[in-house]
């Protein structure tokens, strides 16, 4: 199944690795250093031009994407349950 991220875009629910809060996560500089990399190999993908309040990481075909969008984790989370449950 696919789960909207926001926008136009949606994910694979079984691609999903994790699901991350950029408030919680922002403070680590591991996290940074994550984003950072990510957004130099071309696989930081932003979802929507206002401000992100998370990100999803997903893996498929072995390529990894890092999605930033506006919808909080919780939100994210319940949509990947509510998937789950049909």
């Amino acid at each position: 199944m696919y789960i909207n991220i926001g926008g136009d875009m949606a994910v694979r629910d079984r691609n999903i690795i994790g699901i991350f809060d950029l408030d919680g996560t922002t403070v680590s500089g591991k996290t940074v250093e994550y984003l950072e990399k990510t957004q130099n190999q071309g696989a930081l993908i932003p979802v929507t031009e206002d401000l992100p309040k998370s990100f999803l990481v997903t893996e498929e075909y072995g390529m990894e994407k890092v999605y930033l969008t506006q919808l909080s984790a919780a939100t994210l989370e319940k949509r990947a349950e509510d998937d789950r449950k049909l």
